[in-house]
């Protein structure tokens, strides 16, 4: 089998297609072969070496977080799938491997896809729909009736915000560029500013929840857009601001956490109509280094870049 794996941490020509073996399945694992892979930006970043305190420096090292395909294993204790099920979700953090022809992750990690919800649409769903939920629902406990900000809300993650917000009763304002502003606005974002020509700090709404989807909001400017007792979703963390929060409540740093009960909750969403994030170009396997490098300089595709694996 193939996948896409690095020799040591760098830059984007380290990446290589190349063979391996898939490891056993442990106790509550998962062995899944993968139809489609979703590109994130923490594929690069993990293998930049961002966060090598919890990755490691044992190589070669594999790509990827998000897929979906079909249960080919399970390991023990494994209960809420079985070998033969269609499932979306995420790969472990540590050893990633998404961006390949099969992977193995925790059973917590995967939910199974509704029928009405394509492979390669199900594959875009796991890093935004955790992230979001993380932010909106175990952070700020979002509640029917409040004013939600989203800083990048045509992002993918903000993308997946927005919808989340809305799934809740929460009404959303937002900033994305000018040339999104049109597809936030059909996203149900009632107010919409363009990042480029607006202040959203001077805003003259104050809002119970702003969320920093796209991580480019000062941690004043951020404070400043909230009510009283607002919350302010930082998905730019670092050790600095994670001692802040512990005396500051308003804000809340962010790290993707997936939960069984999450990815469930996306999945009957997305079976309903709900919930979606837009593909932006679909490419095979042998073209993906590519258009991650091309991601990874800052390219634009109106959506997700995915990988079909067969």
């Amino acid at each position: 089998m193939k996948r896409i794996q690095y020799s040591r941490y760098g830059g984007p020509e380290l990446m290589r297609v190349e063979d391996f073996k898939l490891p056993a399945v442990g106790k509550g694992e998962v062995a899944v072969s993968v139809k489609f892979a979703a590109i994130n930006p923490i594929d690069w970043k993990l293998r930049a070496g961002q966060m090598k305190i919890v990755t490691g420096r044992t190589f070669p090292r594999a790509m990827g977080m998000d897929f979906s395909g079909i249960v080919t294993a399970i390991g023990a204790g494994v209960t809420r799938l079985q070998v033969g099920d269609a499932v979306f979700g995420l790969a472990k953090f540590k050893e990633s491997g998404a961006l390949g022809q099969a992977v193995v992750t925790k059973e917590a990690f995967l939910a199974v896809k509704p029928d009405n919800v394509s492979f390669k649409d199900a594959a875009c769903l796991g890093t935004p729909g955790v992230t979001a939920w993380n932010g909106l629902i175990d952070k700020a406990k979002l509640q029917s009736g409040q004013h939600v900000f989203i800083n990048g809300c045509a992002g993918a993650v903000g993308e997946a915000a927005v919808q989340i917000a809305q799934l809740f009763g929460a009404t959303v304002s937002g900033s994305c560029s000018a040339r999104d502003v049109k597809r936030a606005g059909s996203l149900g974002v009632t107010s919409v500013y363009d990042y480029r020509t607006t202040d959203v700090s001077k805003i003259a709404s104050r809002f119970d929840v702003v969320y920093d989807t796209a991580a480019t909001l000062t941690l004043s400017d951020g404070m400043s857009m909230l009510r009283e007792g607002g919350v302010f979703l930082d998905l730019n963390p670092g050790l600095g601001k994670f001692i802040r929060a512990v005396f500051d409540r308003r804000l809340k740093p962010i790290i993707g956490t997936p939960r069984a009960e999450i990815l469930d909750k996306v999945a009957e969403a997305a079976g309903a109509g709900n919930f979606g994030i837009p593909i932006g170009k679909l490419v095979s396997l042998d073209h993906a280094i590519a258009l991650i490098a091309e991601l990874e300089r800052g390219g634009k595709l109106g959506g997700k870049g995915v990988v079909a694996m067969e």
